[in-house]
């Protein structure tokens, strides 16, 4: 019985081997007659089909001799009148200054100063004021009857002298006290804090209670009109800038015309550039510091001429290279020119290079075109 099973399972093996044989032989025989078959229309057809040319987008450069472009300069907003407000005497904070950010009119009381101690001694002065008045009206009557009564010789002409000169001597001490109570008045004036202009409260530094020394401030005032803007402009620019005329600024994306009212003689010594102060119109709200720009329109004289930045395609070592079209064994082709960008303005670019006047340039779609390739112009700009 073991005998006989072995037997069978070789006979098995066998007729597989036979079988991978034979699929193995029509493999190979299908596979040639494909390539006969293959190789005979290809003889047929005359060779390979060439392929198409690939249909692009051109755009004609137009070679110049110079462009003109906007130029800004930065600078700021800055309001006509800021100023630190203090007291010119000192004496302690009766009442809180108002909060930054508080509309304040001219004339309006800001701050006031603890007033008790200068009203007594105003009171005292007005005191002594009236005291002397009398004193000095007795006199006059005084030395009036004497004046009469030294004709007669009832009065000696020396006590008359006497009366006399005191009685000038009680008017200049009326004009002295009347000068105190001046000075005191002035003083009860100074301790009120008044606006000197139209202006919002940017910061105050004290508050009630504190004692302050005359010129220290209490608060900082901003001038809310006569908005002006302050920008640095190069000197070689700023000398064609004529005050009196109006100019294009550009404040929160939006365009103002503005007046120049003059130009600084001098130049900032970091930034080498001047500063040109400009009105703002009444209308414009513009903040204290806020940017604002100046812009203006120069020529570059420069040989080149202007392409969409679509038709640019970064190269090696960050050069910039365009797709020319040229004629080429009866076919149009692409080849690469070097060129450098001048200056970009949205979606073009001015270049210039080994470009000639008049090429065509693959204006769009530049990574599906290699050097070399048949091309058949599509559109053209």
């Amino acid at each position: 019985m073991f005998l006989h099973s072995g037997s069978a399972v070789t006979s098995q093996t066998q007729s597989r081997r036979r079988g991978t044989l034979l699929g193995a032989l029509l493999a190979v025989l299908l596979v040639t007659v494909t390539t006969g078959l293959l190789y005979a229309r290809v003889a047929l057809s005359g060779g390979p089909q060439p392929r198409p040319p690939l249909p692009v987008e051109t755009v004609a450069f137009e070679q110049r001799d110079g462009f003109h472009r906007e130029v800004s300069y930065l600078g700021v907003v800055a309001a006509g009148r800021k100023a630190n407000l203090g007291f010119e005497v000192s004496g302690t904070l009766d009442s809180a200054p108002p909060r930054p950010g508080t509309p304040v009119r001219a004339g309006e009381i800001i701050a006031t100063l603890d007033q008790s101690s200068l009203r007594a001694q105003r009171a005292s002065i007005a005191a002594q004021l009236e005291q002397a008045r009398a004193e000095l009206e007795l006199a006059n009557i005084k030395a009036e009857r004497q004046r009469d009564l030294v004709a007669s010789g009832a009065v000696s002409r020396e006590a008359h002298d006497d009366t006399r000169l005191r009685a000038r001597a009680l008017e200049a001490g009326v004009v002295a006290v009347s000068a105190q109570l001046q000075s005191t008045d002035i003083d009860l004036q100074k301790s009120s804090l008044r606006a000197p202009y139209d202006g919002v409260i940017a910061d105050r530094y004290v508050h009630q209670g504190a004692v302050v020394a005359p010129g220290e401030p209490v608060v900082r005032l901003v001038e809310t009109a006569a908005r002006e803007a302050h920008i640095g402009v190069a000197a070689r620019r700023a000398s064609a800038l004529e005050p009196g005329k109006r100019y294009p600024l550009r404040l929160r994306d939006s365009s103002v015309d503005a007046l120049l009212l003059s130009v600084r003689p001098d130049v900032n010594p970091r930034t080498r550039a001047t500063t040109a102060v400009f009105a703002l119109p009444e209308n414009i709200q513009g903040l204290d510091g806020e940017a604002v720009s100046l812009v203006l329109e120069e020529r570059v004289d420069e040989i080149g001429g202007w392409i969409p930045l679509s038709a640019l395609q970064e190269g090696a070592r960050g050069i910039w290279t365009v797709l020319r079209l040229v004629e080429q064994d009866g076919h149009t082709v692409a080849v690469r020119e070097a060129v450098e960008v001048v200056d970009v303005r949205a979606d073009r670019a001015f270049v210039r290079g080994t470009l000639p006047d008049g090429s065509l340039v693959v204006a769009s779609g530049v990574h599906r075109v290699t050097p070399g390739t048949p091309l058949t112009v599509a559109g053209g700009q």
